[in-house]
Order: C-alpha cells, then sequence, then structure tokens
C-alpha cells in the first residue's frame, strides 16, 4: 500500500471538501452548429517514411467520387485520349492540284470518289426527271411522250426541258464537295481553293475580266462569221420580250450552278485526283522518272480537260475548242489557287451563248462540226483573259500555296510543294 501524498497511490481526502474531493472541471459549452470537426495534420518528414504524407479526409467521398467513384470523373488511366479530327489538312506550300495528297490519301480514295460523284450524281438527275415527270402530271394532266420522238421537248415545254438540262448539271456541286469531305478526308472549301474556302473579292475581280472577255469574243465571233463564205445567222431575228423573259430567268438563275459545278468537278475535283497520285514512293527507276513527270499539274489539267471535252457533243475542230477552254480553266486554278477565275470565266461564257441563244428562240444549243476560224475567235479571247488573270493576281498578291497557322495573315504568293510520305 502506498503512503499517504504518493503520486501512484490514492491522494489524500480533503475533509472540508464533499465526498472528500474536489468537483470535476466542466469543458465549455458550445452550440451544436459550432461544433468544428479536427483537421487533418500532415506527418512529418521521417527517414524511414519519406515526405510527408497527408490523411484522406475523415468526412466522406469528394465531390466527384459519389457520380464518378474514387478515381474522379476520368477512371484510374487518367484523362480519355484526344478525338483525331475526320478531315486532315495538307501539307503547307502545297499548290491547289496537290491539295488532296494529304497524310489520309490512298491510291484507292480518288477513284472511288470518282466513281461516287458519277454516280450519286446520275442518281440526283434522275430523281430531278422523275420529279418534273410529276409536276407535269399534276399541272397538265399529260403524261410524257414516251413515243421515242426526238423532236419534241420531254416536259412538254423548251424552257422546262432547258431548266432540267442545267439543274440536273448543277446537283453535281454537293456531290463533289461531299466526297471530298467523306472519301479524301478533308475539307470540302479545299476544292474551291488553297484557302479553303471561295474567295469573294478575287472572285468579284475576275467577274470584271470575264465581262470584257464576253466583249472581246463578241466582236472575235463577228469577226469569224464575216470570214466565213457561208453566213449561218442571216434568217435568225429577236423573238421578243413575252418569248424571252422567262428562259432569261430560268437561264440568270441555274447557269452560275451549272457553271460552278463543272469547275468543281472537272477543276477542282479531277484536278486534285490526278494531282494527288505522285508516285512519290516509287521505287523502280521507271516509277521515279514518272514521279518527276505527275508532280507537275499537267498530267491533271490534261486528264480533266479530254474528260470535260468527252462530256460535249461537238466533233471535228470544236473537240479543240472545248478542250483549249478545260485546259486554260485548269491552268488558272494552278497559277491562282483557286476556282475563281475559272468559275468566273465559264458563268460569263455560258450567260452570252445561253442568252443569244435565248433571243433568237434556240434555247436548245446545236453541238457537232465547229469551223477553224470560230475556234480561234473562241481561243484568242481566252488566252487575253488568261493574261489578265494571272497579271491581277500579282497585283493583287492572290495566295497560290497552302500555309500553316503561324502564317495566315501574311500568305505567300508562290511557294515550293513540300513532299509527303503518303503511299
Amino acid at each position: 500500500m502506498s503512503e499517504r501524498g504518493d503520486a501512484e497511490g490514492w491522494a489524500p481526502l480533503d475533509p472540508d471538501l464533499p465526498n472528500g474531493r474536489p468537483p470535476e472541471p466542466h469543458p465549455p459549452e458550445r452550440h451544436p452548429q459550432q461544433a468544428q470537426p479536427p483537421q487533418p495534420q500532415p506527418v512529418g518528414l521521417s527517414k524511414e517514411y519519406g515526405p510527408p504524407q497527408y490523411p484522406q479526409a475523415p468526412y466522406g467521398p469528394g465531390p466527384y467520387e459519389h457520380a464518378y467513384g474514387a478515381y474522379g470523373a476520368y477512371g484510374p488511366y487518367g484523362a480519355p485520349p484526344v478525338k483525331r479530327a475526320w478531315t486532315v489538312d495538307a501539307p503547307k506550300g502545297a499548290p491547289f492540284h496537290r491539295l488532296a495528297r494529304t497524310e489520309a490519301h490512298r491510291w484507292w480514295r480518288p477513284l472511288v470518289g470518282t466513281l461516287a460523284i458519277v454516280a450519286a450524281g446520275m442518281g440526283l438527275a434522275f430523281g430531278l426527271m422523275i420529279i418534273g415527270m410529276i409536276i407535269r402530271v399534276v399541272a397538265t394532266g399529260e403524261l410524257p411522250d414516251s413515243s421515242g420522238s426526238e423532236s419534241g421537248p420531254i416536259f412538254g415545254d423548251e424552257t422546262a426541258d432547258l431548266a432540267f438540262n442545267l439543274a440536273a448539271l448543277a446537283v453535281f456541286l454537293p456531290v463533289a464537295l461531299l466526297a471530298a469531305w467523306g472519301i479524301q478526308r478533308r475539307r470540302p472549301g479545299t476544292l474551291s481553293s488553297v484557302a479553303g474556302r471561295l474567295r469573294w473579292r478575287w472572285m468579284l475581280a475576275c467577274s470584271g475580266l470575264a465581262i470584257l472577255f464576253c466583249v472581246v469574243s463578241y466582236g472575235t465571233s463577228i469577226l469569224a462569221g464575216v470570214s466565213l463564205e457561208e453566213q449561218s445567222g442571216g434568217d435568225e431575228q429577236w423573238v421578243g420580250w413575252d418569248a424571252f423573259i422567262i428562259p432569261a430567268i430560268a437561264i440568270i438563275l441555274l447557269v452560275p450552278f451549272q457553271a460552278a459545278a463543272e469547275e468543281y468537278v472537272f477543276r477542282g475535283w479531277m484536278l486534285q485526283a490526278v494531282g494527288a497520285c505522285t508516285l512519290e514512293n516509287a521505287k523502280r527507276r521507271v516509277g521515279r522518272a514518272l514521279s518527276v513527270v505527275f508532280r507537275t499539274p499537267w498530267p491533271a489539267i490534261v486528264v480533266g480537260s479530254a474528260l470535260f471535252t468527252s462530256g460535249h457533243g461537238y466533233t471535228s475542230w470544236g473537240i479543240l475548242d472545248i478542250f483549249a477552254f478545260g485546259a486554260i480553266a485548269a491552268w488558272l486554278a494552278v497559277r491562282t489557287g483557286g476556282l475563281e477565275a475559272s468559275i468566273a470565266l465559264h458563268v460569263f461564257n455560258n450567260l452570252m451563248a445561253f442568252l443569244f441563244s435565248a433571243a433568237v428562240g434556240e434555247l436548245d444549243i446545236e453541238q457537232g462540226s465547229v469551223p477553224w476560224q470560230v475556234v480561234v475567235a473562241d481561243v484568242v479571247p481566252m488566252a487575253l483573259y488568261a493574261a489578265g488573270v494571272v497579271w491581277l493576281a500579282r497585283r493583287m498578291r492572290i495566295q497560290t500555296v497552302t500555309t500553316g497557322p503561324e502564317d495566315e495573315d501574311d500568305a505567300p504568293v508562290t511557294g515550293t510543294p513540300q513532299p509527303t510520305s503518303v503511299s
């Protein structure tokens, strides 16, 4: 038994206090809402346990653990992988005819895209014909003539036939844009220019030159007609405003889309489809020699112009006339980095041809043999137009190759194409 006053024994009883012991102190009272939970403290540095460790909060899961678990919104492997964009840009410094030569290019994409454009365009044109037939039956109550006669119009009206022919070509425009995006995995705007869009200011400038082209072409056509021994237009007469106004409205509304569609298909898609086949990875000597030629725009210009000519019904010297038109338009697309100059030339040339024919009552332009004088009268104004476009493009510093994000504000006028390593 410990002695009195010993720390390990019992403390002595005080006779003056109740029960012989002092009352135990009470802690200060707190409002239940003011109670503060204990804060976690970091464990100090230790040679045995490394850097300080912070314990987990004892108050339950964090705000994201309720919905996503203990690892948060992205799971135990961190943030999700970045999703790659569908479209792939052409390398910096690429000219217009090589905009389809991207990292996503494969040898089969231009071929499949061309077949898809032809199939989809013809399908849409056939659908327009069915709609036109239905409208005619509803409006007139008569079925179209199916006897096979070539003299009568399909829809019973020459203006309706003209509108259908123009609209059937215009539907190829959205089809070509969709093929560039869906099959070649590039922005549809790359069919327009190296800037990835249609440059409207440059288009307006080219339209002014195209109007001058029409004036010069009209003058040279008169000279060609005078030089011919047999005048074919001596009996042509003005049909009057009543017979001219409705066809003229259809021509003005539809020809821009028809001409633009042909440019997007032949000077846009075909030029870039052939231009993408550069044979850069050829290992044999013949392939490397051909690669030097296929890197230039001339194979694409020749192929596209030949296909463009085959879509027309001209013969003899007329074949040269149409081929020259397509080749000059394709060459301008390469030199100016876009379709603006060729679209302006095509639109105003067709407007002049269709409106003049409608003015004398010939809505169906006849194609066939063309005298060489007429070919010269057409090619000379086109050559002058091309020279004017190239001169104006230099004055306006028109972009002719692709640029990078860092130098979009100061786009170069010319550049050297950068080779790619795709097959």
